[in-house]
């Protein structure tokens, strides 16, 4: 298939690179375009423009926030300004709201949309072993499933309107995050108690919690890893305010959310941009005396 990929970030990087091994013809744009040498070099081609990645039968981006969508979408040099009207796949993390717009913008220019956020690490975006969140219409649901297959492990249909998985990415993210909180709250609590935070994490994983979140972010915890950062938190925290515009939207209280908010702007406070959202850890050993 012939397919155009936006966006050449850690996450980005791997999932052009599966689509290039796996025989599709792509063809990438970045805002650095130093970023796309490594693709080059496995194959793909350099559009000088968002438009004329855009010219084949799908597009993906995968940016960082609705702004960096807009700017790649809109205007004489965007994807919808492409004569060839691809699928466009967004696979970023944005807005309910925006997502709302896409699809309308999508639909009055002739071309179609597609909100497939996805669950995963950048390990697991170069190992193809993302999971989507897909919505959109049925066909074009099917037509990007042979894509889908090639950079994920599995894909969850949630329905016709392209903005519930957006929201499904958003309360998953929010879901995250909780977890990695009470998780540092209870490893900080034991370890004050004389309870090594790797034996905590022994025993929650070999009983009720045994999932790829506790384990994933435990080791992070308990290695205290939050360099280089493999989802940073001022991205972290752009999605927490975008869950907090679906609550306010939805008048949906979610007390927990405001915790989470205010440990990662201690952490990016103290620490700088450049750490992982996972350090909320910090914020969390630091209030009890433990930093």
């Amino acid at each position: 298939m012939k397919i155009g990929f936006i966006g050449l970030g850690q996450m980005g990087s791997g999932i052009a690179l599966n689509l290039i091994k796996a025989g599709h013809d792509v063809t990438v744009w970045n805002r650095s375009a130093g970023r796309a040498a490594p693709l080059l070099e496995a194959g793909a081609k350099l559009a000088k423009t968002p438009r004329e990645a855009a010219n084949g039968e799908l597009v993906m981006t995968m940016l960082s926030d609705d702004d960096a969508v807009a700017g790649v979408t809109f205007g004489p040099d965007g994807l919808l300004a492409a004569p060839e009207k691809p699928l466009h796949v967004s696979l970023s993390t944005i807005s309910v709201a925006f997502s709302e717009r896409l699809t309308k913008a999508h639909r009055e220019a002739g071309s179609r949309f597609v909100a497939a956020p996805v669950f995963g690490r950048p390990n697991a975006a170069a190992a193809g072993k993302l999971n989507v969140a897909a919505a959109g219409a049925e066909e074009d649901l099917a037509f990007c499933a042979p894509v889908f297959a090639v950079i994920s492990q599995k894909v969850f249909d949630v329905g016709r309107s392209p903005q519930a998985a957006n929201l499904v990415k958003l309360a998953g993210n929010f879901l995250i995050l909780s977890t990695i909180e009470s998780l540092a709250e209870a490893m900080t609590l034991a370890e004050k108690g004389g309870v090594e935070k790797k034996k905590l994490l022994e025993v929650l994983t070999g009983t009720l919690f045994d999932a790829p979140v506790y384990r994933t972010y435990g080791e992070i915890l308990i290695e205290e890893r939050y360099r280089p950062a493999g989802f940073a938190a001022p991205l972290g925290l752009k999605d927490m305010r975008l869950v907090a515009a679906a609550a306010e939207a939805q008048r949906t209280p979610m007390p927990v959310l405001g915790v989470l908010r205010d440990h990662l702007l201690q952490a990016i406070g103290q620490e700088g941009e450049d750490i992982d959202w996972s350090s909320v850890g910090l914020s969390v050993a630091r209030n009890a005396g433990k930093k």
